[in-house]
């Protein structure tokens, strides 16, 4: 097993994308410490607060005296221009952009030899829908952020991002113009992204840092027009 041993650190690990990467980690035989506000077995806590993750980078520095692999995975508000206010914005870039930074700031010296860390961004980094302004900004941060890790930690960790794009976790059985849209013809699962994930933290990635790979089926590059792909525009408001 590649990862046999291995010291992992995933936020929001307690469901979706991020428990398929905990569960894949566990697989390969890795030690995995997830913070999550849901329940886990590890450390329960909000990533966007500075003193919950202190509290949780000294607990793995105490349990396991050094990390291999940071997975920046928890998710931040999503919530648009018309009903976002102040402090939730800036709750969405505390969970999005700066809990990443602190994490890697808290742990960067007990980095092994190898290290890997993955943030997970979106493919909002670079499309919206109206009224996704809080999770969107998030997103960019972080992609961007990515960037300017892999450059500070060089020779001392790999750093990418995954966007990812639709990607169910509910675990439902999409048809037509939901498949249409994706040259790959499926929605996406969260297998998609665990499987880059471990990907990029292997040896095998050894020469990818400050990269960040949209994984969306192939969404973002299909143009669509009326009667194209499945899709009919309807004009509600001229009913």
């Amino acid at each position: 097993m590649k990862f046999k041993d291995k010291v992992v650190v995933v936020t929001g690990g307690a469901s979706g994308i991020g428990k398929c990467i905990v569960e894949k980690f566990k697989k390969e035989g890795a030690h995995v410490c997830v913070i999550d506000i849901k329940d886990n077995d590890y450390f329960v806590g909000d990533v966007g607060n500075e003193q919950t993750l202190i509290a949780f980078a000294n607990k793995v520095i105490d349990d396991y005296r050094f990390v291999d692999y940071i997975i920046n995975n928890a998710k931040p508000l999503f919530k648009g221009i018309d009903n976002c206010s102040y402090e939730e914005f800036n709750q969405a870039l505390k969970v999005g952009v700066t809990a990443p930074f602190m994490l890697v700031k808290l742990l960067k010296d007990y980095l092994q030899t190898g290290a890997s860390i993955v943030n997970i961004s979106s493919s909002r980094d670079r499309m919206s829908q109206p009224q996704s302004e809080s999770y969107t900004a998030a997103k960019g941060g972080i992609h961007a952020l990515t960037h300017a890790l892999a450059v500070s930690l060089s020779g001392k960790a790999r750093v990418n991002s995954i966007s990812p794009g639709w990607i169910d976790v509910a675990n439902k059985e999409y048809k037509g113009s939901d498949t249409f849209q994706h040259p790959v013809q499926r929605v996406g699962k969260p297998e998609d992204i665990a499987s880059m994930v471990l990907f990029l933290c292997s040896e095998e990635a050894g020469f990818i840092t400050g990269e960040n790979i949209c994984i969306d089926g192939g969404m973002t590059h299909l143009m669509i027009y009326h009667d194209d792909q499945g899709w009919t525009y309807q004009d509600d408001k001229s009913e």
